[in-house]
């Protein structure tokens, strides 16, 4: 009974071992988080480099709260400002301001503009989106509600100091 044990143990041993080597040597695809960064860098997009302007120093060129409206600045970092625009006490749009020196490719969409804003080139970015590229920077205003309108958000894009801005290249 001996014997068999031992031919039964080696043959265990030699099918995990032979498991473990087929298993090991076959490619598992890359979960969800490996895809995103796969995805991500492939687009170019790269860390916040140093040479970006600190978040702070673009609220600046944010245009002023009136009349109903309030500008309440949301998020600062290196190279991004954000604010929300809120009318009477509801969010209507976000305003933000991006350094592009951290996503070249971002400036490409201003080549073929024909519109401008404040003398600098206006995109479309969405369905709700209206950016303009003052420089190296890129500012946005996005609407939050449907009752804020491209006019509206043009209007408004009009009031950020994209000359000053610019200036800060």
């Amino acid at each position: 009974m001996s014997s068999t044990n031992t031919i039964g143990k080696l043959s265990a041993a030699g099918l995990l071992a032979i498991w473990l080597f087929l298993s090991g040597c076959s490619s598992t695809p890359p979960s969800r988080f490996e895809q995103a960064q796969q995805a991500s860098t492939q687009r170019g997009a790269s860390a916040v480099v140093r040479e970006s302007e600190q978040g702070g120093q673009f609220n600046k060129f944010f245009p002023a709260a009136e009349g109903e409206y309030k500008v309440v600045y949301s998020q600062e970092k290196k190279g991004f400002a954000q604010a929300k625009l809120k009318q009477n006490g509801k969010e209507v749009a976000v305003f933000t301001i991006s350094d592009t020196i951290n996503n070249p490719q971002a400036k490409d969409k201003f080549q073929q503009s024909t519109d401008k804003i404040g003398g600098y080139p206006a995109v479309s970015s969405g369905s709700k989106g209206t950016a303009v590229l003052a420089g190296l920077f890129q500012v946005k205003v996005i609407s939050k509600d449907s009752s804020f309108t491209e006019k509206e958000r043009e209007s408004w894009l009009s009031k950020f100091d994209l000359s000053g801005l610019a200036a800060l290249q």
